[in-house]
């Protein structure tokens, strides 16, 4: 039998794949200047309240996903405490993009919240399920 972990940290995997772009998206569309990759990472931390349900590392491949589907657009900027860093902004399209987002994920939400209180509204949780 699998780990109980190791299914927890799988479904906690795919639920971040559909929602992570969403979150960095809005949370970047509300920032009245650019973004480097550090900030965007911190800014999600404190709004995880220490519950960050990702790694910091998984944060770059989406930020360069989003770009290349003209949702962000980017620029380096030398530092003179660090290397160059990677300024990134919400584009016209990224905005607009935002506002289906957000309808889609509404309408996701609302579904399995139905379906949850359905099940839990019958009583499904809670009785021993038998292997058929």
């Amino acid at each position: 039998m699998v780990e109980e972990n190791a299914i927890v940290r799988k479904f906690q995997k795919e639920l971040n794949s559909g929602t992570v772009s969403l979150v960095v998206l809005s949370l970047m569309d509300a920032s009245t200047e650019p973004l480097y990759g550090y900030q965007i990472a911190k800014l999600l931390e404190a709004q995880a309240e220490g519950q960050l349900p990702m790694k910091q590392g998984a944060l770059y491949p989406v930020l360069r996903a989003m770009e290349a589907n003209g949702l962000l657009r980017s620029n380096v900027e030398p530092s003179t405490s660090a290397p160059p860093r990677r300024y990134y902004s919400v584009t016209v399209e990224g905005h607009n993009m935002l506002a289906i987002w957000i309808n889609v994920w509404g309408n996701t939400r609302d579904f399995v919240e139905r379906v949850l209180s359905g099940v839990a509204g019958n009583g499904s949780q809670d009785e021993e399920r038998e292997d058929v």
